[in-house]
């Protein structure tokens, strides 16, 4: 198996042009790359690629001094290159190379080759997810994925970044990656793309000794240092240009053959083909994705290697993105000290202080692993305390008997006469919450709060008078109305609290929170039973407290209050220009719609329509905004592109009367 390292090189850069030829440390930028990828492990022979462009002459001309071969081709086609590479050289598996990443480990390179190798990947590299310093880049893959890759990518981004292709397909095409094993270099900004990057690179290069073998470390130690050095190019995103160029180039048609596949073999042995509700085909019942291979970031890739913007984000959960990797670096942190174990960890107590500092009702505080666990025994709790049998409700609380027993369809399977202990009540009919709290025959009134602060004191005074529990389902609100919650952002403090949704970043973690005398319920001898032999486990909680912990630091809430304000305005300037019957609930870092009647089409087909338009113009999208730190301004521009091209084919078609055939999409659920 010969292995080719193909090293791509061009004199053309719309940032620091002439680059790939500076002199950095004595010698040109290229032939720092060329020495580490000739002194890599595993490196059978290194090839520089660059263009027929008569600019890049100069680079063939340093080649034959060095005496390093070279293949010519299209500028912008990087792929056609490689391919010329991997024919002329005969390589049977080819390293991409980038001349920007100029302080390239050989050993990091050598130990791409060999995970390659042992796992038997078809793709690997150290950047999908990134874990390591920006600039120690390592792609490797097969042969016959470059001539896969060569024969069907079309889009201009897969032609240019070469493995990008690649990487969407990953359910075709197995992949590995190699994980920084020191926490936190992903930060790290060593690539050569601006002027501010070449000062910081020559900075480092005078420090280094003058038989300096590659070594990563070796940087490490000159920045522990002189810190001072890492603010000569800070604050230049990761990959900033690539983002740029998927978020303006034109979408090819999308197309789910995979997708369709899957969920025929899935509703086989699967009911309903999936796990969660929303999440299933009956949120997507016309030419959509049905099924998602992984996600990076803002983005989700659908297992037909088709990418989107991702603003359904796991049902909102994922509120710092996919892979976020202070989340996984917890996770791998205790993946080495276990994940389930068999006496309490003091995860749980670390994790339980740092809600505590938060949330103003959270004196105490126990652990599930979904919202529903958290919901009801909140109601539960709430019955032993007051020794009443009957609650209030108010809004989406799960999957649990006390909240869907009186739901039609949803309430099949519970025994007639439990939803006769709940009372629904509309959010924000407070002549009639007031009404019946006064009574004193309810144990509870349960509430999402999203909004309507005089609805919630007045419920709050109700059931100061008449001894009835507030509970907070604050699954949703938390953290995105702020740290404390609604109940800090409003200043109404709950009896109890529950908590899931965005607070492991994804990983299932829910929390009852309260007054000490209710929660002292939990303990023996006179206690409700709440027991889990998964309720301590520690991958969770790790991530939780890394979560909370990167939401602080980074001011996150912050960050998606102003983003989704942008995007409130610019859809209802989309929904004014184009006449679309959308009716919106704007929220604290979050906004839900639905759609009217129009025409001769239903609201529910209108939905479908939508759902199916946003797919095909690169955004996943349910029924809300569901917006995250993860969403920076390319993305936000790519979600308002997607808005105005889908309402332009919703508004022709209510006009032309053409959606009576269209199936009609669920009402969403939250979880």
């Amino acid at each position: 198996m010969k292995t080719v390292a193909v090293v791509q090189a061009r004199m053309g850069s719309s940032r620091l042009s002439g680059k790939v030829l500076m002199n950095l440390g004595g010698k040109p930028v290229l032939k720092w790359v060329i020495d580490a990828a000739q002194s890599a492990p595993g490196v059978d022979e290194v090839v520089v690629a660059t263009t027929v462009k008569p600019a890049d002459d100069l680079i063939v001309h340093r080649c034959d001094e060095w005496d390093v071969p070279f293949v010519r081709g299209s500028e912008n086609d990087v792929l056609s290159r490689f391919m010329l590479a991997a024919n002329d050289f005969r390589a049977d598996l080819l390293l991409r190379l980038t001349a920007d990443c100029c302080y390239l480990d050989p050993q990091i390179i050598g130990e791409v080759i060999r995970l390659r190798k042992v796992t038997g990947a078809q793709y690997a590299s150290n950047i999908d997810p990134p874990t390591w310093p920006d600039g120690l880049d390592v792609e490797i893959f097969s042969r016959e994925l470059l001539e896969t890759a060569h024969k069907e990518a079309t889009r201009g981004t897969d032609r240019d970044c070469v493995t990008r292709f690649m990487a969407r397909n990953r359910s075709r095409f197995p992949s590995a990656t190699l994980t920084c094993p020191i926490p936190g270099l992903h930060r790290e900004r060593w690539v050569l793309d601006t002027l501010s990057d070449m000062r910081f690179c020559q900075e480092i290069a005078s420090r280094l000794p003058t038989d300096w073998d590659g070594s990563y470390l070796d940087i490490l130690e000159i920045l522990d240092r002189e810190p001072k050095l890492r603010w000569i190019n800070h604050g230049s995103p990761r990959n900033e240009r690539f983002y740029e160029g998927i978020n303006n180039e034109e979408l090819g048609a999308y197309s789910y053959p995979r997708s369709k596949r899957a969920l025929a073999r899935a509703r086989e042995v699967i009911p309903l083909g999936a796990q969660t509700f929303s999440k299933s085909y009956v949120q997507f019942p016309g030419d959509s994705p049905l099924f998602v291979s992984h996600g990076d970031g803002a983005y989700i890739y659908d297992i037909d290697g088709n990418e989107y913007v991702d603003c359904v984000a796991g049902l909102l959960p994922v509120i710092l993105g996919h892979r976020d990797p202070d989340i996984d670096s917890a996770i791998r942190h205790q993946l080495n000290s276990g994940i389930t174990l068999s006496l309490a960890t003091e995860l749980e107590w670390k994790l339980a202080t740092r809600i505590q500092r938060h949330l103003p009702s959270a004196e105490m505080v126990r652990f599930g692993k979904n919202g529903s666990d958290a919901t009801t025994v909140a109601v539960r709790l709430a019955r032993a305390f007051t020794g009443r049998s009957f609650i209030l409700n108010s809004g989406y609380h799960g999957w649990g008997s006390d909240f869907v027993g009186d739901f039609g369809d949803r309430g099949l399977g519970i025994p007639l006469g439990v939803g006769a202990y709940t009372r629904s009540l509309k959010h924000g009919d407070t002549e009639e919450a007031i009404r019946e709290i006064k009574k004193g025959t309810y144990a509870c009134i349960i509430v999402e709060p999203e909004d309507n602060p005089e609805f919630l004191r007045a419920i709050r005074d109700a059931c100061d008078e008449s001894g009835t529990l507030l509970i907070f389902d604050e699954i949703i609100t938390w953290p995105r109305w702020g740290m404390g919650g609604a109940q800090g952002f409003f200043s109404i403090r709950p009896d109890l609290t529950t908590i899931s949704k965005a607070l492991g970043n994804g990983m299932p973690i829910s929390a009852i929170c309260g007054r000490r005398d209710i929660m002292k319920l939990m303990e023996p001898p006179d206690n409700i039973f709440y027991s889990g032999t998964f309720q301590g486990e520690c991958l969770s909680l790790a991530a939780a407290i890394a979560c909370i912990d990167k939401l602080e630091r980074e001011n996150v809430v912050e960050a998606i209050h102003r983003q989704n304000a942008f995007l409130n305005g610019e859809m209802f300037r989309l929904i004014i220009k184009h006449d679309v019957p959308m009716e919106c609930h704007y929220l604290q870092g979050l906004t839900r719609f639905s759609f009217s009647d129009a025409g001769k089409a239903r609201g529910d087909q209108i939905a479908t329509l939508f759902r199916e338009e946003m797919a095909r113009n690169g955004v996943l999208i349910i029924g809300s905004n569901n917006l995250g730190w993860m969403h920076r301004d390319n993305e936000i521009e790519r979600v308002v592109r997607a808005y105005d091209n889908s309402f332009r084919t919703i508004a022709e078609a209510i006009r032309k009367g053409s959606l009576e055939d269209k199936p009609l999409a669920a009402k969403s659920v939250r979880g």
